[in-house]
């Protein structure tokens, strides 16, 4: 009996000791964390240019192969291709560094990679860069569609005078005037004015929300349509 007395505080003491260790062992758990990837550098198609190397398919397809410089800690991509005369957009998984996708002849694109790393759920997407996929031979390319600057869509801004600001690109490097398109309807019908800068001031009315877009005009007479841009006014 007074060796079970003299035993009992020993394993008393081991006991507490190795819940201790337990306890202590989960807490460091996510000491380590993963590192977030970095962004890749796009290499073709390049920015701003005609992609012509793409394998025909048809008088409408082509097979474009996109290709990017690996990031560091990345395990996985997602390209993202976007049509800009429709608006719609393809995203499309990869482990490698490059895809081979079918995209429309005669068709401007941008296009984006984001990074991603197992173990977090960090991303980091790269820059944005536009092209334009070769159609059937011709010697000029309507101009890359317009996009806002300022104001942003969905953001708000003070009643009275508004100054609208885009950015446009064009193959050919010779684009003429934009047609500017402000109103209160979707879509604008309103043309506020025609200009060869990109920016033009306007007159906005408090409480309502505003529709704009701009339509942007080559030397031989092409044309190509924004998207539809808005916002509000205070």
């Amino acid at each position: 009996m007074n060796r079970l007395k003299k035993i009992l505080p020993i394993y008393l003491f081991l006991l507490i000791s190795v819940a201790s260790c337990s306890s202590d062992d989960g807490g460091n758990e996510g000491v380590n964390p993963v590192d977030p990837p970095t962004a890749v550098t796009l290499i073709f198609p390049e920015n701003n240019t005609e992609c012509n190397e793409g394998v025909i398919i048809s008088d409408s397809e082509t097979e474009v192969l996109f290709q990017w410089q690996d990031a560091t800690n990345a395990t996985s991509y997602i390209l993202k291709v976007k049509n800009l005369n429709d608006g719609t957009s393809r995203t499309i998984s990869t482990l490698s560094n490059e895809f081979l996708l079918r995209v429309l002849r005669g068709t401007p694109y941008s296009w984006s990679v984001t990074s991603l790393a197992s173990g977090t759920t960090e991303t980091t997407e790269s820059a944005v860069w536009k092209f334009y996929n070769s159609g059937l031979p011709q010697e000029n390319h309507p101009p890359f569609p317009a996009e806002a600057i300022s104001p942003q869509s969905g953001a708000s801004v003070n009643a009275g005078e508004v100054n609208l600001q885009w950015e446009a690109s064009d193959v050919d490097n010779d684009i003429v005037s934009y047609a500017v398109y402000l109103d209160s309807v979707n879509p604008p019908v309103a043309e506020v004015g025609s200009t060869s800068n990109t920016t033009i001031n306007s007159t906005v009315a408090s409480g309502l929300v505003y529709y704009w877009k701009v339509v942007t005009t080559d030397q031989i007479g092409n044309t190509s349509d924004s998207q539809i841009f808005q916002f509000g006014v205070n």
